[in-house]
């Protein structure tokens, strides 16, 4: 991804060095972006939009590539995952408490209003079409919180949990937490509101977390007594409906 550009050549706007012009630039690409796509989006209009001029997409950005990318990672910010490296005695210590601290960060972001209203779009979009920043959103904001997540269900599973079923897990708790972002809408009319409170994200991460940390406990019991039979895991079989 081409860096911004600093060259003396590049006019520089007389508000460019303001963050004004910095969050007014990545609002109005983000509408943009988000409305037409990445390839149909021209700086010109982002720059309309924004009232700015194009050398206030030079100064801060370099090109609309890099823009683009910078307006993905805007909008991943409202989310309220923590980003610093986990504590090696915390995770030993208390990772079911890190687990919890995790799934309501991820719901707090996913359910409260605040994030803009076009990234879901833009989001969506960029998974039917993918550009290369994706790869970058992925990698440098995405991948490093998967791993986090995959550390917590890691040190819950213990030492002798298979990587793989460690994946799967984390998946499970991930996939627990964005159903209920996907299914906002299905789920509140069908409890006839408009949006989700506070307490009830309390309420719906508490439940992810102890449902996870069930599963988690139950498979890596059966995956240890596996393991000291020298037998492979068999899947559970549906008991058959009587006659």
């Amino acid at each position: 991804m081409p860096q911004p550009s600093h060259t003396t050549n590049v006019p520089v706007d007389p508000d460019a060095t303001h963050a004004s012009t910095r969050q007014r630039l990545l609002e109005a690409a983000g509408e943009i972006f988000a409305d037409r796509g990445y390839r149909a989006a021209t700086v010109q209009e982002i720059c309309r939009r924004a009232a700015a001029n194009i050398a206030a997409i030079h100064y801060h950005f370099g090109d609309k590539e890099n823009l683009y990318y910078e307006v993905l990672k805007y909008g991943r910010r409202f989310t309220c995952l923590a980003s610093e490296p986990l504590n090696p005695a915390d995770l030993a210590q208390r990772p079911a408490e890190l687990l919890r601290q995790y799934i309501f960060s991820m719901l707090s972001g996913l359910m409260r209003d605040g994030r803009p209203a076009w990234y879901t779009r833009l989001i969506a979009q960029e998974v039917a079409e993918p550009t290369a920043a994706l790869d970058q959103l992925i990698n440098r904001e995405m991948r490093p919180q998967s791993e986090r997540l995959r550390a917590i269900v890691g040190a819950l599973a213990g030492p002798d949990a298979p990587e793989r079923q460690v994946t799967l897990m984390a998946h499970s708790v991930l996939g627990q937490c964005l159903f209920y972002h996907h299914a906002r809408l299905y789920i509140l009319k069908l409890s006839h509101r408009d949006a989700y409170d506070d307490g009830e994200m309390e309420e719906v991460a508490a439940h992810i977390a102890a449902f996870s940390l069930e599963g988690i406990q139950q498979l890596s019991r059966r995956g240890a007594t596996v393991a000291r039979s020298g037998g492979h895991a068999r899947p559970a079989q549906v008991p058959a409906k009587a006659p």
